[in-house]
């Protein structure tokens, strides 16, 4: 029984021991702790200036006779400026050629274009006319726009001349630019 017992001790023992021993390796595993350390950067964020022009009537067509003078009126040439720029913008506009040119094969009559003439915010209600290489400012503002934009809208007239029968065209170049 001697033997039977010290066996039972020495099981007894390891046991323990091995408890002991991993309870010991658990105390000397756990993590150790940290340093740490603080430090500072700055955020610059660069807003720089933007002009848009947009919504810009795709075309217009003046309709009448020799003598008459039709008007755009209740459906003017329309568009929206946008800008962050605190200074303001103009809008200017000028033909891309110095006639108006017809449509038919054959058609040799032409239009000058700055029989062509414009009514906008910064005629202030006159006309004025359109001239080939010079651009005429129809629009201006001296802040920035709404955060949406400014609608601007121009009116265009025309006293027809004496030509023939056709649709005479000629392109309209606006542009915007801050102040």
């Amino acid at each position: 029984m001697s033997t039977m017992r010290n066996a039972r001790i020495v099981c007894l023992s390891l046991a323990l021991t091995g408890v002991l021993t991993v309870g010991a390796l658990e105390s000397v595993v756990s993590p150790a702790l940290a340093d740490t350390d603080t430090g500072n950067t700055t955020a610059n964020i660069e807003v720089s200036s933007s002009i848009t022009l947009t919504d810009l009537t795709a075309s217009f067509t003046l309709t009448g006779s020799p003598g008459q003078t039709p008007t755009t009126g209740g459906t003017p040439v329309s568009m929206e400026v946008t800008t962050n720029n605190f200074a303001g913008y103009n809008v200017t506009v000028a033909p891309a050629a110095a006639n108006l040119t017809g449509g038919i094969v054959g058609n040799t009559d032409t239009i000058p274009a700055n029989l062509l003439q414009v009514d906008g915010p910064a005629q202030a209600g006159t006309f004025a006319p359109l001239t080939f290489g010079t651009p005429l400012v129809v629009a201006s503002k001296a802040s920035a726009s709404a955060e949406g934009g400014d609608a601007i809208t121009n009116n265009y007239r025309m006293t027809i001349p004496f030509v023939r029968p056709d649709t005479y065209t000629v392109t309209l170049n606006y542009v915007t630019n801050t102040l």
